[in-house]
């Protein structure tokens, strides 16, 4: 397997483009399943995980070209083939779980391995398998598989006993489909959400209350295929922006929605950093005033959670008390013993990590163990003195597009190596 080689202290520069949002593109290839004929979604980031759901889809009955250069890709779904998705499929990704809406929706069952991903502590499924219950479906968990099958998928009224972004969207296919009224509470707002849910409106389904904690759904008896364009990865966006302060470099990432990435902005500025943005930009630039800061996640418009990681970096270098608070996933600190092996003063207690900053990093051997944890010690290495090589950098590969080759056109000194990785 790969590993990264980057030679830290030098200050990021320049501009970087900022690609298709992962988190909206995979439930949006999904929903394809909804509707027969040609769909075309343009502006998909070329990621394992993009390539790893189109293999899901495909084993399901779809067809698919995938023009990477050009970002756009074209589904052609004529029937739903398939009712079964494999372990070998989801084993890697929990959005393969995704797939369950539109099944129950167009065939009335759905045979699913319950789904795999980062070990990023407890994210269960049951709040997607309680709101299929609630449209009439039947579940039953047999040999690691979620068996459900209906009859015919009736609107309900379903409050999701906590906010989750998987359910909202998995519901919310089903719903489409439905006979009658569906009314969802405590939904999930974020930007990936609505962006589904104006998918399916373009598709012809009836969806109102997008972007707020009740969505309402009047069911439709067909969708139509049709071509969308994906929204700009937020997290993406904002891992850049962070990486770009913690170099006390000067990067301004474009094509992207400064809207949501607020909360980013805002931790950013309260730590000291300057920023500036446009319409479809956002630059970040240092000051003479770092200090200390609080960040909690919380559901949007909230400070994510896939950026806590990256900012615990950055909190590494700002002088002072960096205080961070994990409120959506209970074992999302895996990256703080990479970190302190690099010399990062972390301490851990329950959801609370006081990171004191203003002590530089050196290199050391280092080792990714999800996604957004390898987005936090790729920057580490950027500030770090010496040379750092990190392994199993598969897991960005699965949500940063061409991660090494965008930092080093903003000057960063990072190589790939090929099978140099564990």
């Amino acid at each position: 397997m790969d590993m990264y080689r980057i030679k830290g202290g030098t200050s990021l520069s320049g501009e970087v483009k900022i690609s298709g949002a992962k988190n909206a593109a995979l439930p949006i290839i999904v929903a394809s399943l909804l509707a027969d004929g040609e769909t075309v979604i343009k502006n998909v980031p070329d990621l394992k995980d993009i390539h790893t759901i189109l293999k899901v889809v495909q084993c399901l009955g779809a067809e698919y070209d995938f023009d990477t250069e050009k970002r756009t890709l074209r589904l052609r779904v004529d029937s739903i083939k398939n009712a079964e998705v494999p372990y070998e499929l989801v084993k890697t990704m929990r959005a393969s779980i995704y797939v369950m809406g539109p099944l129950l929706a167009r065939i009335g069952e759905a045979d699913v391995s319950l789904p795999g991903g980062c070990a990023i502590g407890e994210r269960p499924v049951d709040i997607h398998l309680s709101g299929f219950e609630a449209l009439g479906a039947t579940i039953n968990l047999e040999h690691g598989y979620i068996k459900a099958s209906i009859g015919n998928l009736q609107g309900a009224e379903f409050k999701m006993r906590t906010v989750s972004v998987g359910a909202t969207a998995n519901l919310m296919m089903a719903a489409v489909l439905a006979k009658g009224k569906t009314i969802l509470e405590n939904c999930a707002m974020e930007p990936d959400v609505v962006d589904l849910g104006g998918f399916l409106t373009a598709m012809g389904a009836k969806i109102s209350g997008l972007g707020t904690e009740r969505i309402e759904i009047e069911g439709v008896k067909k969708l139509q295929a049709v071509t969308y364009t994906v929204i700009p990865d937020r997290i993406e966006a904002g891992t850049y922006l962070i990486a770009g302060a913690a170099t006390k470099g000067a990067v301004t990432i474009t094509g992207a929605n400064p809207d949501h990435i607020a909360a980013c902005m805002a931790a950013l500025t309260d730590m000291g950093f300057m920023i500036e943005s446009g319409k479809d930009w956002v630059s970040v630039r240092p000051s003479r005033n770092f200090k200390g800061a609080m960040v909690r996640t919380l559901p949007y418009p909230g400070f994510p959670t896939d950026l806590q990681a990256p900012i615990m970096a950055l909190a590494t270098m700002v002088p002072g008390i960096n205080v961070i608070i994990e409120t959506i996933f209970e074992s999302r600190f895996t990256h703080v013993a990479e970190l302190r092996r690099m010399g990062a003063d972390i301490i851990i207690e329950g959801n609370v990590v006081i990171v004191k900053g203003g002590n530089k990093l050196s290199s050391a051997p280092i080792m990714m163990s999800d996604l957004r944890a390898g987005a936090a010690l790729v920057i580490a290495a950027l500030i770090a003195d010496g040379e750092t090589e990190i392994r199993r950098i598969y897991h960005c590969d699965r949500g940063y597009e061409q991660l090494d080759r965008k930092l080093a056109a903003l000057g960063a000194d990072i190589k790939r190596i090929k099978g140099g990785g564990l």
